[in-house]
């Protein structure tokens, strides 16, 4: 009988989605069957136009944005994910700015991760074009292996 890896290093990526959430079962059930640790990563997109926003925005009111960001990223870790996970499941929230498939796949690197979890918003046509898949790019550049979930809706219609 073969036997199937242990996945001791689950890397769950989220964007805080319906997509994300629904994801999140999956990667929560490998690492509780596989005993490992879980890691929930949010990567807060770098904005391109930063740099020129800050010229019209004070300091202080950049810092309250920030705050405000970081209060709402706590805010969904608590209610989405951290109600879900039984007491004794390792897990750590972790949260990015940046390039999202550069972040996660840094991260993913750093901790040398068995499996990345995540999500994907199933565009096609044009707004694939347009806003690119960041899950694509994961596929495309990750030497882990990669567990993506489709669309909940997807699933429903077939």
């Amino acid at each position: 009988m073969n036997e199937y890896p242990k996945y001791k290093k689950v890397l769950f990526c989220t964007d805080f989605s319906d997509n994300a959430d629904y994801a999140f079962d999956f990667a929560y059930g490998i690492a509780k069957r596989d005993e490992g640790i879980l890691y929930i990563l949010h990567v807060i997109p770098y904005n391109p136009h930063q740099a020129y926003s800050e010229s019209f925005i004070t300091t202080e009111d950049l810092k309250k944005i920030q705050k405000a960001v970081e209060e709402d990223t706590a805010n969904n870790y608590e209610e989405r994910y951290e109600k879900e996970i039984e007491e004794g499941i390792p897990y750590e929230f972790v949260t990015k700015s940046g390039r999202e498939d550069e972040e996660i796949l840094t991260f993913a690197k750093k901790e040398n991760v068995d499996i990345i979890v995540m999500g994907t918003h199933g565009r096609t046509g044009i707004e694939h074009v347009f806003f690119g898949s960041v899950a694509e790019k994961i596929l495309r550049h990750s030497p882990f292996p990669v567990f993506v979930i489709p669309c909940k809706k997807k699933r429903e219609r077939a």
